[in-house]
């Protein structure tokens, strides 16, 4: 049997990530802080034939984020695929360079970084004992390419991308795959007019392209 586990599991990323890996016979672990969206998430997904449990959580509540992971693979045997991307949405205000404060930062190093570093804590001692798993981190592409409007959240960003990057390097070898998905578009609406924009089930192929045959990479940017 095989699951993936998708932390920060929303109505549009997220359920088509769990669509594609459904569709390919994975049970699916649904994570984040609202029972209620992750309750209509499952429905969706049983109702096309795909077998989705809720395992609410929050991110920055690392006992809590490590309970439900634990508990996700007890009800599926283990997780063979951790694919993590929570938005932090209006709880982060935006700031430039120049206007940044350690606080700005600090609230969005926690909720990407820190959150990341917990969710592989929790799920990689079985891969490795496995010999087989792939994790998965996506943020979008000011990771790579800063942006001044949202400096704060980049710079945060940019730490998890350094971590997943070199976390692939450590796994070289072991079984087990680690990549970064940077997405350089908006996601179902144009964030500002004229920005490109992609529907999320044009995203999702690229985490299945990396679990199954781009296992050697560490990196893709999904972009037009």
């Amino acid at each position: 049997m095989t699951s993936i586990a998708i932390i920060g599991a929303g109505p549009q990323l997220g359920l088509a990530i769990a669509r594609t890996f459904g569709s390919q016979g994975f049970d699916v672990a649904l994570i984040s802080r609202s029972r209620q969206k992750l309750d209509t998430l499952v429905g969706k997904l049983a109702a096309e034939g795909i077998d989705a449990t809720a395992f609410p959580a929050d991110v920055l509540d690392h006992d809590a984020l490590g309970k439900a992971l634990q508990d996700a693979a007890v009800k599926f045997g283990g997780i063979d695929v951790l694919e993590y991307s929570p938005v932090g949405g209006l709880s982060t205000v935006m700031t430039t360079p120049t206007q940044t404060e350690p606080a700005h930062v600090q609230h969005e190093i926690e909720f990407q970084l820190y959150g990341a570093i917990t969710a592989t804590q929790a799920v990689l001692p079985a891969m490795r004992e496995a010999g087989s798993g792939t994790l998965l981190y996506t943020t979008g592409a000011g990771s790579i390419d800063p942006v001044p409007q949202v400096g704060n959240v980049n710079a945060a960003a940019a730490a998890l991308r350094n971590w997943v990057i070199n976390l692939h390097k450590e796994l070289d070898g072991t079984g087990i795959q680690a990549a970064h998905v940077g997405i350089d578009v908006s996601i179902g609406t144009p964030a500002v007019p004229g920005f490109p924009t992609a529907q999320p089930e044009e995203i999702s192929p690229v985490y299945w392209d990396l679990h199954t045959t781009k296992r050697d990479q560490a990196e893709l940017v999904f972009s037009l």
